[in-house]
């Protein structure tokens, strides 16, 4: 029995290693949101312009405001940074990591230039672990986007 218990502990031990541990692969995971497929799991976020149930806010500024702005807000937030991309290339994927178990999520953002000083995005939401996110990917998504609206 003890040796079960033993078995057990390492085993949990080295998974929430492994999750908090883990390699993030930039060419795996910067994905363009535009080009993203949603897939079987329930733990994906994707918000398009004019498209599906959640279309993406336009916002008065131009395409490098907004993509700088956003930055400077998602990384005010001690559990996100960036993995790669840049707020100049106009596309980048963030980590944000859950509070206690430190589970990867994978936000991808592309800044949209709507023209006449307008711009958008398109963002791709995504857990790396489990099949259900309860709505995480797209809570945060939304609130991210609201909070930025009520800054500008």
């Amino acid at each position: 029995m003890k040796l079960a218990i033993f078995l057990f502990l390492v085993v949990l031990i080295g998974f929430l290693a492994y999750v908090r541990l883990a390699p993030s692969d930039p060419d795996f995971w910067h994905v363009d949101p535009l080009n993203a497929k949603k897939g079987r799991k329930k733990n994906v976020f994707i918000q398009r312009p004019d498209e599906g149930k959640y279309p993406s806010p336009e916002f008065t500024l131009d395409v490098q405001t907004l993509a700088q702005r956003f930055d400077d807000f998602a990384l005010a937030d001690e559990n996100v940074s960036r993995l790669a991309g840049s707020p100049k290339e106009g596309f980048v994927t963030y980590v944000a990591r859950s509070q206690m178990m430190r589970y990867p999520d994978y936000i991808s953002v592309r800044f949209i230039d709507l023209g006449q000083g307008r711009a958008t995005t398109a963002i791709y939401s995504r857990a790396r672990f489990g099949y259900s996110d309860r709505g995480v990917n797209r809570r945060r998504a939304m609130g991210w986007l609201k909070a930025l609206a009520a800054q500008l």
